[in-house]
């Protein structure tokens, strides 16, 4: 799966997740930013480029990348993170912009950069309530490793 240039114009979910500076990967229709706060460690959000507010609204293109671009986001999650297992939860109820916030989940404590990072929700639901305290530059620390993760 090829990279695409970054969009040179964001729709406003994208911006509300700090495009361009968290955009981790960019696609043809999609694009991949590091979710600011961090539910879990490696939390993402998987923004597309369309302007939808609806899933159905997405053209075929779209939707056969989606494929390849999921696959690279859990390639790279596993090999940076060693997740357990991992939510795609598209809510859309505040952000229009079709989106999903990826959450890979842990049952144990995970550590990076020094900082200690829990999975408030595990076992169950993801508590998107809890935020592991990081600040701009421990989050580029991990846009940083995801990109060297990335196939």
């Amino acid at each position: 799966m090829t990279q695409h240039a970054i969009p040179s114009e964001f729709n406003a979910t994208m911006r509300k997740f700090g495009a361009p500076q968290t955009i981790i990967r960019s696609y043809q229709y999609w694009s991949v930013l590091l979710r600011p706060a961090q539910a879990t460690l490696g939390a993402l959000v998987l923004a597309a480029h369309e302007p939808a507010t609806a899933f159905a609204q997405l053209s075929p293109a779209s939707f056969a990348e989606l494929h390849g671009v999921t696959r690279d986001i859990e390639a790279a999650l596993t090999q940076a993170f060693h997740y357990d297992k991992i939510n795609y939860l598209m809510l859309m109820m505040v952000d229009p912009d079709v989106h999903f916030h990826v959450l890979p989940r842990y049952a144990q404590l995970k550590t990076f950069a020094g900082l200690e990072f829990t999975d408030a929700g595990w076992p169950a639901a993801p508590n998107l309530g809890h935020v592991n305290a990081t600040d701009a530059a421990i989050n580029q620390q991990i846009i940083e490793h995801l990109q060297s993760c990335w196939p």
